[in-house]
This record gives C-alpha cells, structure tokens and sequence, in this order.
C-alpha cells in the first residue's frame, strides 16, 4: 500500500474516536431497564442491585419510590428513575407543599449516594380510563418540577410522564400521526412545559400488543425486528422495516403537528411476553428472545429512527423480572428478562447471576463493543508503521 494511501486510511479511521467512559446524564447510552416488583418470588433489592451490574444494566426505573430499593442502589452508580404513581397524582396537584413533603422524605435524604436522575408522574394517564386525573396530571407535573427546583436539583433531575399509544388518534403510516382531539387540553399544556423544562416525550411502545390485536393483518416479523419487506410511508417515502420504529416516528409526527419538532421521542417501556394467554398470538419465549435481543442490539447501535436519523433511540426494556402477581391478562405476568433466581430467562446477551441453561447462540454485546476498540487500534497500529517507514 502506497505511504500516502495508508496515511489516508488511518486519518479517515482515526476520525472516528475510541469508545471513552459513559458520561453521566439522566439515560446513559440507549438502554435501560424496568424494574417491576409485583411479585412474591424475586430477588431482594441488593441482589437486583448485583444483577444489574453484573449485566452492565446502567438505566434503571422503578415505579415507586420504595426505601429499600433507594438504600439498595446506594453507591451503585447506577441511574435509577423513580415514581409518584397514579395514586398520588391529585394530591400532588392540590398544592405545592405536598410535593415537597414527598421529595424531602423520598428524594432529598438519598442523594448523592442514590443517583436519582428521574421522576415520573404517574404513567399513562392521558387516555387512560380514569378522566378525572387528567387536569390533575397537569397540575402535578409543575408542582413537582417546582419543588426540584427549590431544591436546586433541577439540572440534575429529570420530570416527565409516560404515555401510551391511547393517547394517538391515528398511528399508521407513522407521518399521518395526531394526538386525540379531546386530550388536547391537557396535553398542548403539558407539552409545553416540557419544552420549557427541556424533557423529553415518554411513550410506551409495544410492537408486541400491536400485533396481538391484529395478527391476520401485521407481519410478525415486521414487529419482531426480522427480516421482512417492511412499509413504506405514502407521506414521506421513508422505508420501515420493524414496528418499533414506526411507533417512535408516528409519536415525533404528533408531536410535530402541535408546534414541538424539537422534542426528543424516548421509550419508556418496550418488550415481549414469553408467554400469555390463548388469545395473545405470539407470545412465546422464542418471540421474546429475538426480539429483546434485536432491540437490544439495535438500541446498542445507537441508531435514530427514518424520520430523526441522527438522534438515537433511547429505551427502558420491560421488564427486568416475570412479575407473578400483576393482575390482567396472561401475559402480564411474564415480560421478565431473567428468572427470581438470578438466571437469564432466554439468551441476548446479558449475563445473570448464576450459569444458565439457554443457548449461548446470540452474539454477545461485547463482541460489538470490542469491535469499535480493534478498528481504532488497528489504525493507530498502521499509522505508526507509515511514521516509521524506512
């Protein structure tokens, strides 16, 4: 190879710098996971605390504000989000003093040690069947954020809320997305604010329960990440080949139809069910390993969607454990990446806390993350040859 080629070559391969440490922020990297506790039969919170390290889980989100979980995650390092639930959500909205009570007793004393780097307020309360919460929502959501502010923590907390695809009026093709007419008087207000405050859309996405309301009609493969031909917005000509995707550009398209291009679309839950009922098509655990292993793979990437190529998807996977006693259809009950043991209930790559019996088959995270190491390497290898060429 000719000196000047090769100088070439390693200045295009050195533009591309090697992976350095994670900076801190709310979400670290594209993934995160759910860390549900309606069960009986799961680990103790510092044995989950083990398990997320172990599997180099960094984002984590809980729906409480549960102490034995915040003494838990105490010098972790670990991101954790934390929650007022539905529950709490009008009487957060009746005055600015409760929800400093709350942040005192459940934020205030668990800081630095515990990194709470998120709040949420409430989940999926727009269209949701409970009306009476909507205004409320509202309300609450800025009594809070005030509250993080008078504690200065504003900068380092984040406040949203997690919506669900019932907050859509129309989500195919993804550019004809709006949101439900009769939501927007609490949601043009709560979007605002958030672009005020800088925070991101929540949506929960799940390519799994699309599929299972309509399996005569959606490809399983377009919604499991494999190979498939895929759609094509008529609007935009843009090509998509999975559903998640889709769901992604289809909330963006919403919320470019209410003045908020600039809003960044993340994932609050995703994931598949290994098993369910007999009306739940597709759920299986052969369905849900491949598709966590395609999303976690593809969240690793840092990949944007057709619509925001540049901004890369950040996700929570649903969820961390099968959670036994979660009332509603079968398959609530079984979204868990790993076993109450400490064992991966499929292979995708992570490691649990004892050896399992599931096929090591997938390719491993690690593969892809060493692979970004070797190009740099091998560049900074070539181009010290060329400085010393005789």
């Amino acid at each position: 190879m000719a000196p000047t080629t090769l100088l070439l070559l390693c200045c295009c391969l050195l533009a591309f710098p090697a992976p350095g440490p994670l900076a801190a922020g709310a979400f670290v990297g594209g993934y995160g996971i759910n860390y549900g506790r309606i069960a009986n039969n799961i680990p103790s919170p510092d044995k989950v605390v083990e398990l997320l390290r172990k599997s180099k889980i960094r984002n984590v989100k809980i729906y409480d504000a549960d102490h034995s979980v915040l003494d838990a995650f105490k010098g972790s390092g670990l991101n954790l989000v934390i929650a007022m639930p539905n529950e709490l959500v009008k009487d957060m909205a009746a005055n600015e003093s409760r929800p400093m009570d709350w942040l005192n007793q459940n934020v205030k004393p668990y800081l630095p040690q515990t990194r709470i780097v998120g709040i949420t307020v409430g989940n999926e309360v727009l269209g949701g069947q409970d009306q009476s919460l909507y205004q409320p929502l509202v309300d609450a959501v800025k009594n809070v954020y005030n509250g993080v502010k008078r504690l200065h923590l504003e900068k380092q907390i984040e406040i949203f809320t997690p919506h669900s695809e019932a907050v859509f009026a129309t989500s195919y093709p993804p550019s004809a997305c709006v949101f439900k007419e009769e939501l927007m008087p609490y949601m043009k207000p709560l979007l605002d604010f958030f672009a005020t405050i800088g925070s991101p859309f929540y949506v929960n996405a799940y390519p799994f329960l699309a599929y299972i309301s309509d399996p005569e009609h959606i490809d399983i493969n377009y919604a499991l990440m494999k190979p498939n031909n895929g759609i094509v917005d008529p609007n935009t000509s843009l090509h998509y080949d999975n559903m998640f995707d889709a769901q992604i550009d289809a909330a963006y398209a919403a919320l470019h139809a209410v003045g908020h291009d600039d809003m960044e679309v993340r994932v609050a839950e995703t994931g598949w069910a290994s098993s369910g009922g007999q009306n739940e098509a597709g759920a299986s655990s052969e369905n849900a390993k491949t598709y966590n292993f395609n999303l976690r793979k593809r969240l690793f990437l840092r990949k944007g969607t057709p619509l925001k190529p540049k901004k890369p998807v950040k996700a929570y996977i649903f969820a961390l454990f099968n959670e036994n006693q979660k009332p509603g259809p079968g398959s609530e009950r079984h979204y868990g990446l790993f076993l109450p043991d400490g064992r991966i209930s499929y292979d995708i790559g992570v490691s649990g806390l004892l050896p399992s019996s599931a096929s090591s088959s997938m390719l491993s995270m690690k593969k892809i993350r060493a692979g970004g190491w070797m190009l740099y390497y091998l560049a900074t290898v070539i181009l010290s040859v060329f400085i010393f060429w005789p």
